[in-house]
């Protein structure tokens, strides 16, 4: 329903390339530029300053853009309402997810979804906590699970459960003796971290701080970016780290890893994000229901 014109830019604002933006909508790069150039046209003013094999958006671009969100969300939402008037329960259902859920939560939540209802396609994109939040903001994703609480203020933040961190080792590191460890006898041992900017790594740092221990006093071996690499490495024996719960399940299982749990323990809330007042869908209200119920059966 929404004018290509408008479909178009926005994918090319977006991207800020007009060769990823014909990729993404698989237009040749001289259909995107035509359908450009016709939209300038149309409003009789450049959309996009171009210079040194690099496009940004002009000031009138960027308040095309702001009108070019709100009218393709809305040519969606009509679609949508069309569609459950006549029975169907059928769309996309795009979801933005942290790393820890989207990766040891998320895909039985996902697949059995799929199978009640299969036709609807669901799209996963894994980001922070922030960048998921903007997301959703900007209509570009419908929901997001996360790791935190969001004050945006026009979306809706609902604590479904809480996720213990715990400390992981070999069986045969010494703090696999302990049935609880504090902050502070961390310090004498090798520890391998997240990196920086992520949601385990900034609970972890707090938590540390609050228990009087500054995270640069850690014997800090290595940064990594995936909870699966981390658990590798200290599977080696190479040092211990904080993940969580959530994700160390199968370890447990094989006894390839131990956890303990730290004293004061450790939890960060579950939350689904969504937009406060927008229209929701009833494809987006169904798997907010259900992604509630499921989050709480992990997290009990």
């Amino acid at each position: 329903m929404a004018d290509r014109r408008l479909q178009v830019f926005h994918a090319v604002a977006k991207h800020l390339s007009f060769t990823k933006a014909g990729e993404a909508l698989h237009m040749t790069q001289p259909a995107v530029t035509f359908q450009i150039k016709q939209l300038e046209e149309r409003f009789n003013t450049r959309l996009f300053d171009r210079g040194g094999g690099r496009i940004s958006l002009t000031r009138a671009g960027e308040l095309v853009l702001d009108y070019a969100e709100r009218i393709l969300g809305l040519s969606a939402d009509l679609d949508l309402r069309v569609a459950e008037m006549t029975g169907q329960m059928s769309g996309s259902l795009l979801v933005g997810a942290s790393t820890t859920i989207a990766e040891f939560m998320l895909p039985p939540i996902l697949g059995e979804f799929n199978v009640r209802y299969p036709q609807v396609r669901a799209r996963l994109t894994v980001a922070n906590s922030e960048a998921i939040g903007n997301a959703i903001a900007a209509h570009t994703l419908d929901i997001g699970l996360v790791e935190s609480l969001t004050s945006h203020p026009s979306l809706q933040c609902e604590v479904c459960g809480d996720d213990e961190l715990q400390v992981i080792c070999t069986p045969t590191h010494p703090l696999a003796k302990r049935i609880e460890v504090d902050a502070k006898s961390l310090l004498a041992y090798d520890f391998i971290a997240r990196e920086a900017g992520s949601g385990t790594r900034e609970v972890t740092d707090d938590y540390l701080r609050a228990c009087g221990v500054e995270p640069d006093q850690l014997k800090t071996l290595m940064e990594l970016a995936s909870p699966e690499a981390l658990k590798g490495v200290v599977a080696t024996g190479l040092g211990c780290s904080i993940v969580s719960r959530a994700s160390f399940e199968k370890e447990r299982q094989l006894g390839s890893l131990v956890a303990v749990p730290l004293r004061p323990r450790l939890t960060r809330t579950l939350s689904l994000v969504y937009q406060k007042e927008r229209f929701r869908s009833k494809v987006v209200l169904t798997f907010v229901d259900f992604a509630r119920d499921k989050l709480r059966e992990l997290s009990a």
